[in-house]
């Protein structure tokens, strides 16, 4: 017996302890991660479920986990043929004003990357950092007087001024993780800088470009603000459609979220698929040689 416990003793002396500051520190990110994850999820959660709720269900909080789903919201906005004008319109500026930012970004992002053109980078930087609200004034005297206002061309111009320094920044970062003996064998074996750029580095950075087309394309869908001043009552995008539910006397509560959340389900789809694309994109932007 006394072997026994004397064996005992000394593997749970040698047995290494956790810390117990380690064991804090576990304890507090767990924490931060469910509370991270609650804040993002119970919000969307609650959406959902109001948009299955009627306006006297969604202000009842004995109601807010047990009620009667219905359909009425979403047969309410779906069955306004005007609602689905309005997901065309999200469709096509955002797709419009991705792909025309990708024509131009990622060959500035080459150029800047390649050629270490840090002040064009800075005011590309720069465009960003301006507040979009600061530049409607200004835009909505200019498009107004070239009678631009609530055409399509004018909320694919105002998404291009978001869109093309997120493409700049993400390309650059991945331009620059490519090593530069790609070109240059490339240049031995024959091709020009813009040969070896377009059958070399571009087949290599697919990646890249789905990650900025991919954000890119979200950050277009969801852009309010310039589709609130700049579209018209033919061109209005989703996010500006959400407020039709809201009049002088009432706000259609249930038929707002059932809308947020047709607004809100091609965004998730789409980031679900490409993931992994996203993930790859952005590791290889983040890496360099």
């Amino acid at each position: 017996m006394s072997a026994t416990l004397q064996t005992r003793s000394t593997a749970e002396i040698g047995k290494p302890r956790r810390p117990a500051r380690a064991k804090a520190y576990s304890a507090f990110r767990g924490t931060m991660i469910v509370l991270v994850v609650l804040t993002f999820l119970v919000p969307l959660a609650w959406m959902v479920m109001a948009s299955f709720k009627t306006n006297v269900d969604i202000h009842d909080t004995t109601k807010s986990f047990i009620f009667t789903p219905i359909l009425d919201n979403y047969s309410h906005v779906l069955g306004n043929d005007a609602y689905l004008n309005f997901v065309w319109n999200s469709f096509w500026v955002a797709f419009c004003a991705t792909g025309i930012s990708l024509l131009i970004g990622v060959p500035a992002a080459y150029s800047m990357s390649r050629f270490n053109m840090q002040k064009s980078a800075l005011l590309v930087l720069l465009a960003r950092i301006i507040p979009g609200v600061s530049l409607l004034v200004p835009w909505y005297y200019v498009f107004a007087n070239l009678g631009w206002i609530g055409g399509y061309g004018v909320l694919i111009i105002s998404h291009m001024f978001i869109l093309i320094p997120i493409s700049v920044y993400i390309m650059m970062s991945f331009f620059d993780s490519m090593p530069i003996e790609l070109e240059e064998a490339s240049l031995v074996d024959g091709l020009t800088p813009i040969g070896a750029f377009l059958r070399i580095l571009l087949p290599l950075s697919v990646p890249g470009i789905a990650t900025a087309g991919i954000l890119s394309f979200i950050f277009s869908w969801n852009n309010f603000m310039f589709a609130l001043v700049l579209s018209g009552s033919n061109t209005k995008t989703l996010p500006v459609a959400v407020f039709d539910f809201v009049s002088y006397a009432s706000i259609d509560w249930g038929s707002i979220m059932a809308a947020a959340c047709i607004m809100t389900l091609p965004i998730i789809v789409v980031a679900l698929f490409a993931q992994k694309y996203i993930v790859s994109g952005l590791t290889a932007g983040a890496t360099k040689g």
